[in-house]
């Protein structure tokens, strides 16, 4: 229940901030052009509520609920990281979508979050075969 409220406080805070329209991100991503910084106020608010939850729960060793917390070991970059991080970029650079906005804004049923998500899936899919295929190489 309370990741099901976190959810919905997350996609209304979304659907609120103007995030689930593409034309608003790609217009965040032109800084050359006519830049709109409305997304670095999302981020920097998000951002200003994360890193003290993490504290926290880092501290507690669970999350609220007594839930275990993912514990998140990366602590270098490596070559993974850094294609997995350029495909994410240019997949939210050409489509407008970030995975969070696009399942939010599937709740309208319009065919270009639809399309981003199955691609995102297949793509998840895809990355887990291949980390699977070369772990036992």
């Amino acid at each position: 229940m309370i990741a099901f409220l976190c959810g919905l406080l997350f996609a209304l805070g979304l659907g609120l901030a103007g995030m689930t329209q593409p034309a608003k991100v790609i217009a965040f991503l032109d800084v050359s052009g006519t830049w709109d910084p409305s997304l670095l106020f999302v981020m920097g608010g998000a951002i200003s509520v994360m890193v003290p939850v993490w504290r926290v729960l880092a501290r507690r060793g669970r999350g609220f609920g007594n839930v275990r917390a993912p514990v998140f070991d990366k602590t270098h970059v490596d070559g993974a990281l850094v294609v997995g991080a350029a495909i994410f970029g240019v997949g939210w650079g050409l489509s407008g979508y970030c995975p969070g906005p696009a399942l939010v804004s599937m709740a309208g049923a319009t065919f270009s979050p639809l399309v981003f998500v199955f691609s995102m899936a297949v793509g998840t899919l895809a990355a887990r075969l291949f980390r699977k295929i070369t772990a036992a190489a």
